[in-house]
């Protein structure tokens, strides 16, 4: 990533006034998509998901967000879209399109001032670990390597995002949760009812947490920013 990626994105004087009407579309559709899910309601899903990370990209350009955070939202619409298609190849897309994803908040994180602590890292790779052992053998073979390394970068992001404050720090957490429960389902562990509910309320809080706090920590926004 240049370090041109990582300033804020330019917006026209008074852009910050369209700001919260995008928020609250933003705020409506993933109510919509919520519903839909809980309902089964599988057409307004499909029309609803892939609106919601660019709305939230749209909210935060407004804002006058990093670029990196921008891009990291867009390729979570990526990885949206393309796991709606129940195939083994989408999937495996839609993780890299997600896994680039992270990269990008990795970079954004990075440029915090403020040290990531160690002993959640260490706490982090522990779960992780414990994790991995429990649903290793009901993983298909050849989704265990993409896992494993997607697990490592995603957990890597969470425990990063703790420099932007206790809202990102937070959100990583949910994205770790979030992604969790998929990996159950994908290992044919027992589910909580309607759990592409779940998923997707946990996701959503996730991204919408990292934006948050990327956007209100200013001495992180300040170092972001900087040439």
């Amino acid at each position: 990533m240049s370090a041109t990626a990582a300033r804020p994105v330019r917006t026209r004087g008074g852009a910050e006034r369209f700001a919260r009407p995008v928020l609250f579309a933003f705020l409506l559709v993933a109510a919509a998509d919520l519903a839909a899910l809980l309902t089964g309601a599988g057409t307004a899903h499909l029309i609803a998901k892939p609106l919601l990370m660019p709305l939230l990209a749209g909210y935060a350009v407004l804002r006058g967000a990093p670029r990196l955070l921008v891009a990291a939202l867009l390729c979570g619409w990526g990885g949206d879209v393309l796991l709606l298609a129940d195939n083994d190849l989408a999937f495996l897309c839609g993780m890299g399109s997600f896994a680039v994803g992270h990269v990008c908040y990795l970079t954004l994180f990075r440029r915090g001032r403020a040290p990531a602590a160690p002993a959640t890292g260490l706490g982090y790779l522990l779960v992780l670990v414990a994790f991995l052992v429990l649903i290793w053998p009901g993983l298909p073979a050849d989704l265990r390597i993409p896992l494993t390394g997607y697990s490592l970068l995603l957990t890597a992001m969470a425990w990063r995002a703790g420099v932007s404050g206790p809202n990102a720090a937070a959100g990583g957490a949910l994205f770790l949760l979030s992604d969790a429960l998929i990996a159950t389902g994908i290992a044919h562990w027992p589910q909580l009812p309607a759990p592409g509910f779940w998923v997707m309320l946990t996701y959503i809080a996730a991204q919408s947490l990292l934006t948050l706090g990327v956007l209100t920590k200013g001495t992180a926004g300040r170092a972001i920013s900087a040439p």
